[in-house]
């Protein structure tokens, strides 16, 4: 789209083409402009992997306060569900709710 408007087409009609507004190509010019595809596409890539490594970090850390709240409370508590693990709601509680069956 940019190299459309570098040859001269004008900026309506680039956006009418591919259905974005005048402001998504202008940012997107601001963010990629100057660059190759091959960049952008990497860049896009690399942006792409940092999202999915905040989310996993995220659900790590989720986890983890689970665990440390589980832990912190009555240890002794088991599940009466059946299922054996340390209950997260009490001792009456339904299978998924239970630390075992949440970790897998």
């Amino acid at each position: 789209m940019l190299k459309e408007q570098e040859s001269g087409q004008r900026t309506a009609d680039i956006c009418r083409k591919h259905g974005i507004s005048e402001a998504t190509f202008y940012k997107s010019k601001s963010k990629y402009g100057g660059m190759d595809v091959s960049d952008a596409r990497k860049l896009k890539a690399l942006e792409d992997e940092t999202a999915k490594l905040e989310k996993l970090l995220a659900d790590a850390m989720l986890d983890n306060a689970i665990l440390k709240d589980v832990a912190s409370k009555n240890g002794n508590a088991r599940c009466e569900a059946g299922c054996g693990g340390l209950c997260l709601q009490g001792a009456w509680c339904e299978p998924a709710s239970c630390v075992r069956s949440f970790l897998g």
